[in-house]
């Protein structure tokens, strides 16, 4: 009984979530140039980085800037960013819109912002993505991930992880696990950046044209970093 309460409340947090989020949506453009801004600031910060090599064999990368975690005991974590995936030649593709949300139980109050991002190692989980929803640690095994230019890729002792997930919160970069997000693909953004009835893959697999520069410049960036 007292378990079915927990799961009704949390249930409850989830849904409303959304709700008291939506007031600080941005639009998709804004959206972009935050997640290329993340990007940036926590590729560029003196040994805090995402690992080069880890960039380099990465399959997809994630950017969801200013991700929301609100609760009070019984809470809950969305935010909308990008998704780039690698290529057969090895050059980033345009990016597909996503949300992600999640929801957790434990002594907790208040409202955070958090940056996240999310670097697939395995095609399972890109296959996963482009079908529109994965969950984390259900769908695909998720790990925090190793901090520094010059770290290894081998925080999981076991090496079972196909993504590795960090955030950064007031200024601190450091490996999180997000087991049991959902990660979607915001098809409503990709709608009104790239237009009607256009689906991850055609975007993945460059059939779009007119790419408005704000998400040019994501995959530029990701070209740019991976090549270091």
């Amino acid at each position: 009984m007292f378990k079915a309460s927990l799961r009704r409340l949390l249930l409850a947090a989830l849904v409303l979530l959304p709700a008291t989020a939506v007031h600080a949506e941005d639009p998709p453009l804004v959206r972009a140039e935050n997640s290329v801004r993340v990007l940036k600031e926590i590729m560029e910060a003196p040994d805090k980085s995402i690992p080069t090599d880890l960039l380099r064999e990465a399959h997809a990368i994630a950017v969801i800037p200013d991700m929301v975690k609100a609760g009070f005991i019984f809470g809950g974590r969305r935010g909308e960013g990008l998704i780039s995936v690698k290529s057969p030649d090895g050059t980033w593709s345009n990016p597909s819109f996503i949300s992600l949300t999640g929801g957790s139980v434990g002594f907790q109050a208040g409202v955070s912002s958090t940056d996240v991002i999310l670097v697939f190692r395995t095609q399972r989980g890109v296959d996963s993505i482009v079908n529109g929803k994965f969950t984390l640690g259900a769908d695909a095994a998720a790990a925090a991930g190793p901090v520094g230019r010059t770290a290894t890729a081998s925080t999981d002792s076991q090496f079972k992880a196909e993504i590795y997930s960090y955030s950064r919160s007031r200024g601190l970069f450091a490996g999180v696990a997000l087991d049991g997000s959902a990660l979607r693909i915001d098809y409503d953004a990709n709608e009104a950046v790239y237009g009607k009835g256009i689906t991850p893959r055609r975007i993945f697999e460059g059939g779009v044209g007119n790419v408005p520069s704000q998400v040019v410049d994501f995959r530029d960036r990701l070209e740019e970093y991976t090549q270091r």
